[in-house]
């Protein structure tokens, strides 16, 4: 949203809302600016979630098994949790071809990983939201 209109919807000038937005970028509250894509529109017509077990959990095994994953394209997202799997990833790919080759090809080779459940996405509910205080 340009600074006037935000300025407008807060009933505060252009400059005290710039200032506003500026501390709160300096203070790390806003930590990037980033534009919303549509994967379909981008060609990728598969989307999945993989929840990922690891075989290993040394530092060594967690380092390696991160920095493959924040290499591939592919990888979206991926989080640490608690639970049954060790990591979530949300995985776009063009098809279920290209799905299959990142499995076969990059997930299941590597060390670190011991095994790998997929759940497709069929729709999604609700996107990302603005944090409101």
């Amino acid at each position: 949203m340009p600074n006037a209109q935000l300025a407008e919807k807060l009933n505060i000038s252009a400059s005290a809302c710039w200032r506003r937005v500026r501390a709160l970028e300096q203070a790390g509250v806003i930590k990037r600016y980033a534009a919303i894509v549509d994967p379909k529109a981008m060609g990728l017509e598969f989307e999945a979630m993989v929840h990922v077990h690891l075989t290993r959990h040394d530092a060594s095994a967690l380092a390696s098994f991160i920095s493959a994953i924040q290499s591939r394209k592919e990888v979206t997202e991926c989080f640490a949790t608690t639970g049954q799997a060790d990591y979530h990833l949300r995985v776009l790919c063009r098809d279920i071809e290209a799905y299959n080759a990142f499995l076969e090809s990059f997930l299941f080779l590597h060390p670190a990983v011991n095994s790998a459940t997929t759940n497709v996405i069929l729709r999604q509910i609700k996107a990302h939201a603005p944090i409101t205080g």
